[in-house]
């Protein structure tokens, strides 16, 4: 097929827009992203405005029932071999570091319905559990040990995914009210890099499949009876488009 000038896709949200808590269709869409996640069908979850940052924020927000997440994200359709570099990038801070999991990146689970920890991925003391069979991204929970810290996970490469959570963490914990940039770049190759802040925390070789077509995750899962938020200030993701179709 013929190529253009228009070779590069660039998805961004700036969250001047919100996803009212009340909409229970089961996904919507947030600008050019689609909100959805297993429980954001329910009336107390959704992505609403904040009111008072300028720049314009969303508060991407679960309900009170263990496992129910909510998340901005794509469809599955992104394919590192055909369409990398892929790099995703989200400026997110946390209200408290409580009862919740997150994640942040690429996964070939569909994510109309997603659970992080029965479709993607979960954490105990220093075990991670990688369920789903491609992951690469970022993730927290309270259910590790170092459950302050973010970890650099990945699996479905040719670099079998890291189950001990030690060895992935960034050693750069999400404090309570601030702000925080996190970068995913991956190569067309499966090589990819994970930054906090601009700071280069990890590149694995083989992190991520050339092969499989995955969708884009920001998500917030909720692991007990309280309503779980993770705030977003801006949403980006960019890849080459696929000219072979």
């Amino acid at each position: 097929m013929a190529q253009s000038d228009r070779g590069r896709i660039e998805l961004f949200y700036d969250f001047f827009g919100e996803d009212n808590i009340a909409n229970t269709a089961e996904t919507r869409q947030l600008g050019p992203f689609l909100v959805g996640g297993q429980g954001s069908a329910e009336a107390d979850a959704g992505v609403p405005s904040i009111s008072g940052v300028l720049s314009g924020a969303g508060r991407i927000t679960t309900t009170n029932e263990d496992n129910h997440t909510t998340l901005v994200g794509t469809n599955i359709a992104f394919d590192v071999g055909l369409m990398g570099p892929l790099v995703a990038e989200a400026r997110v801070q946390l209200d408290n570091l409580d009862t919740k999991e997150v994640f942040f990146g690429f996964t070939d689970i569909d994510p109309n319905t997603l659970s992080i920890e029965t479709d993607v991925m979960t954490g105990g003391t220093a075990t991670l559990t990688l369920t789903a069979s491609d992951i690469c991204g970022f993730f927290l929970s309270a259910e590790l040990t170092d459950d302050e810290d973010w970890h650099m996970v990945y699996n479905g490469g040719t670099t079998t995914g890291e189950t001990t959570s030690t060895s992935v963490d960034a050693d750069d914990d999400a404090v309570a009210g601030e702000w925080q940039v996190l970068r995913l770049e991956i190569d067309t190759n499966g090589t990819a890099r994970w930054y906090i802040d601009g700071v280069l925390k990890q590149t694995k070789t083989g992190a991520a499949s050339t092969s499989v077509n995955m969708a884009l995750i920001l998500g917030v899962e909720a692991k007990g009876a309280a309503i779980e938020n993770l705030d977003v200030d801006y949403l980006l993701v960019q890849a080459n488009r696929d000219w072979t179709v």
